[in-house]
């Protein structure tokens, strides 16, 4: 499947699928009014018109006990339809400095303490792609699933802007504007501003 964001509407819910390299994430939610319904993601592969997505969480999990999926897919031009009744269309590309896969590292500033790893269990993701943002914090061995959000982002020039459209602690934090200070050092983002509650925050994030 090629790299991207793909959109898809269903019964008045938005569908949104990332794909970078093997993994994506396909997250649910709807609009008006706002609410978040689920999100998973993970490593997939496709063999012939199976789509098959080893799952790294699911915030259905304790629902389900679901850690593997597996649809019928098939692609058309800039599309994606899976199971034969949603057709997701691939949104415009937007390339922009942060896109990509980061996982927490650790809070700043960086003098050498520890940092959280992709072998650490406990992870906190972030998915930047084609102006579309997404973080998830997911334990990979216990398959707890602790919280999501996500929407629209802009990184220029050294500011980091979210503006939220799913959040799964909180439905009423749709529509906030979250604006940050960037900086990238070799494969760290260093992410600086205020957080939520106007407390100062100061986190590194490692490219994955």
């Amino acid at each position: 499947m090629e790299d991207g964001v793909y959109l898809a509407n269903s019964d008045g819910q938005k569908h949104e699928l990332k794909i970078s390299g093997d993994y994506l994430t396909w997250s649910v939610y709807a609009e008006s009014p706002a609410k978040f319904i689920k999100t998973l993601g993970g490593f997939y592969t496709v063999d012939g018109e199976k789509l098959f997505v080893n799952l790294e969480f699911n915030s259905d999990y304790a629902l389900d006990g679901v850690k593997e999926v597996s649809h019928p897919v098939r692609f058309s031009m800039n599309q994606i339809i899976i199971n034969e009744k949603l057709t997701f269309q691939k949104a415009d590309d937007k390339t922009q400095e942060l896109d990509g896969l980061w996982l927490f590292a650790t809070r700043g500033p960086d003098t050498g303490q520890e940092r959280r790893g992709d072998e650490n269990p406990r992870k906190t993701l972030k998915f930047l792609l084609d102006g579309r943002f997404q973080w998830i914090a997911y334990n990979t061995d216990s398959f707890e699933f602790h919280g999501t959000g996500g929407g629209a982002y802009t990184s220029k020039d050294g500011i980091y802007t979210e503006n939220i459209e799913y959040f799964s602690r909180d439905n009423s934090r749709v529509g906030a504007t979250l604006e940050f200070n960037y900086e990238l050092k070799g494969n760290d983002w260093h992410h600086t501003g205020k957080n939520s509650k106007g407390e100062p925050m100061y986190e590194i994030w490692a490219k994955r």
